[in-house]
């Protein structure tokens, strides 16, 4: 069973239920692989990434390992992951993070743990890079391209796009640049994520259903 839960911001409070939902043993026996690499490409050590252990901690989960998938290969990165049950993929620069996660083969190990069931969590970036592009990434406030990224498609893992971080001053934005995607686009603001089980998909959080393109939910509760 493929599992997402693919955020704005994270396990917020009114996402915990969800989250807790998804897992298949108990929190105390959950192992986390926690990826720092999109938040590296924006600073050297970003003192926000322990706001988002320490979600994880709220939730009675503490196997929290960190990996940059910057400079790994297929076989150290297939090592790590192995016993994990959770992917927790952070935001910070897209276009580092995609960059990275080809240059390392990432991409194909995540596929692989998440058709066996693993679950995948995104927060901003990490979300992003589930989609079929992350041209998204050019909206709003833009993330650089420090890395000369050119080729934007990303893993695929849903037919959609998701925006985040949306506040209302946001929506002429997204609006224009609709017109010219192929996607249906989902905005999420900080407390709502796309929950995902196998080819199912719906918003769950709290806030308005912020749908473009004619964006559909397709999960029955």
């Amino acid at each position: 069973m493929k599992k997402l839960l693919l955020t704005s911001q994270g396990v917020q409070p009114e996402l915990k239920d969800v989250f807790l939902r998804l897992l298949d043993k108990p929190v105390d026996q959950i192992k986390v692989t926690f990826v720092v690499t999109a938040a590296y490409g924006e600073e050297p050590n970003p003192k926000w990434l322990e706001d988002y252990r320490e979600q994880l901690r709220d939730c009675g989960i503490n196997n929290i390992k960190d990996l940059d998938v910057a400079g790994k290969n297929q076989t150290e990165l297939e090592k790590i992951i192995s016993d994990k049950d959770i992917i927790f993929v952070n935001g910070g620069n897209t276009f580092y993070l995609l960059k990275s996660v080809r240059d390392s083969g990432f991409d194909k190990v995540i596929k692989d743990h998440i058709n066996k069931g693993k679950l995948y969590l995104g927060i901003s970036a990490g979300s992003y890079i589930a989609c079929p592009t992350i041209e998204q990434s050019n909206w709003k406030h833009a993330d650089k391209n420090k890395v000369g990224l050119t080729d934007l498609s990303a893993l695929n893992l849903v037919s959609f796009l998701i925006s985040a971080h949306f506040e209302e001053k946001y929506r002429p934005v997204i609006e224009q640049a609709a017109k010219s995607c192929q996607y249906p686009i989902i905005a999420l603001n900080d407390t709502q994520a796309i929950l995902v089980v196998d080819d199912k998909y719906k918003l769950v959080g709290k806030g308005n259903q912020e749908f473009f393109n004619g964006f559909k939910e397709n999960y029955e509760s």
